[in-house]
């Protein structure tokens, strides 16, 4: 969802009255999930919320803090800044939206629920517009984030950003100059607070992010599969097909080696993924493609789908079934 389709979904209370909802109407409508709210005065329909991923259910909540800022030199920053630049929120549940800046008043009363106001100056050069909204720069962006938030969520984020960067999804082909720049600008950021808290976790999230990753769940695998022992592990691995072109492994664990394919259900249950072919010719499909990859790189290759990825362990004991171990 980007930031035109979040206004879209937006409904405030002067709307809502307008087309003949009466205030005990819509106190009812919340108090039945017909509506969500989301902010003071500013609703959902539930049919929409339901559906929405946690990105796009926080960038709702972007959008309407940004209908109601008044006088404030604040941007929007960390998780906030992130989905505006449509990087992934990987296991995280932001309650409020995160502004920054030397002065944040003139938003909201302090306090507030809905808003974290953080006391930081974002100065002119770290600062853009996205679709009319100000936020912190993609580089700040992923440095307040790789350094205060979670692992797992950091590194997705610097995975995606670098993917935005560096990655031509036409050509297939990755940008290591437009990857090299974008690590710089983001450990330059770092430096300006070398004592401030995460930075140790940031710079190490920095060394292992890889702009191959094709999703978080890719970047959620890799993490754990590092956890586990797994070295060398590479994203993106083509490998020839038997008719021409490439078949692309998602992981290549080149320290054993052997493959690895995250396998998520959508390829199999959505048909926009699926095209033309039903699910039976999609299975069959696979099944030829995997045993092409086996006979001819003569290596193992394991799949593990979203069931397997609560815990490093149980990825862990998913590949131990195929006889993969760390070398």
């Amino acid at each position: 969802m980007n930031v035109s389709e979040a206004r879209s979904h937006l409904l405030t209370r002067a709307q809502l009255e307008r087309s003949g909802l009466s205030p005990r109407q819509l106190s009812a409508a919340v108090a039945d999930g017909t509506l969500q709210r989301v902010h003071r005065g500013w609703y959902v329909p539930d049919a929409v919320w339901r559906t929405a991923y946690t990105e796009a259910r926080h960038l709702m909540r972007v959008v309407v803090t940004h209908e109601r800022q008044r006088g404030t030199e604040a941007v929007f920053a960390f998780v906030s800044a992130a989905v505006l630049h449509g990087l992934p929120l990987l296991r995280l549940r932001p309650q409020r939206v995160h502004l920054s800046g030397a002065r944040t008043n003139g938003l909201v009363a302090s306090g507030d629920r809905f808003v974290a106001r953080h006391e930081v100056e974002v100065p002119e050069r770290d600062r853009v517009v996205i679709d009319g909204i100000p936020c912190t720069s993609l580089s700040r962006t992923v440095a307040d984030v790789v350094r205060l938030a979670p692992e797992p969520a950091a590194l997705a984020v610097a995975d995606a950003a670098l993917r935005l960067v560096a990655w031509d999804g036409k050509t297939r082909t990755y940008d290591a100059e437009a990857d090299a720049a974008f690590r710089v600008d983001v450990a330059t950021h770092l430096a300006r607070f070398p004592r401030a808290r995460g930075v140790r976790q940031a710079r190490r999230v920095l060394a292992f992010a890889d702009g191959r990753a094709e999703s978080p769940a890719e970047t959620l695998c890799r993490l754990f599969l590092r956890e586990l022992g797994f070295t060398r592990l590479v994203p993106q691995v083509p490998v020839p097909a038997p008719q021409g072109g490439w078949f692309w492994l998602d992981l290549g664990l080149e320290g054993v080696p052997a493959w690895f394919e995250f396998d998520g259900a959508g390829k199999y249950t959505d048909p926009a993924m699926r095209g033309r072919l039903d699910l039976p010719q999609v299975l069959l499909a696979e099944k030829e493609r995997e045993d092409w990859i086996r006979a001819t790189t003569r290596r193992p290759l394991a799949r593990a789908g979203h069931a397997h990825l609560a815990s490093a362990e149980m990825l862990g004991e998913r590949l131990a079934r195929f006889q993969i171990f760390p070398a």
